[in-house]
């Protein structure tokens, strides 16, 4: 779902007819809506997480400096 995301973000800077990609992300969203609905009226009731919980839980990216790896050597 990301990447027709980005791809209609670049279509829309371009001023391009994003018209199908658009409407697939549309698609994208009705059918995860569905299947959060088929969850919820099988049981499901766990708080399902959001996008700050997602960036919370990714893991932390370290740059490494260059200057001291190959220090380390």
């Amino acid at each position: 779902m990301a990447d027709i995301e980005a791809s209609v973000r670049d279509l829309v800077n371009r001023d391009r007819d994003c018209t199908e990609k658009a409407l697939a992300q549309m698609d994208l969203r009705r059918r995860i809506n569905l299947l959060i609905g088929e969850w919820k009226a099988a049981g499901g009731g766990d708080v399902l997480p959001d996008v700050r919980d997602r960036v919370r839980l990714r893991p932390v990216k370290t740059a490494v400096n260059p200057v001291r790896a190959i220090a380390r050597r």
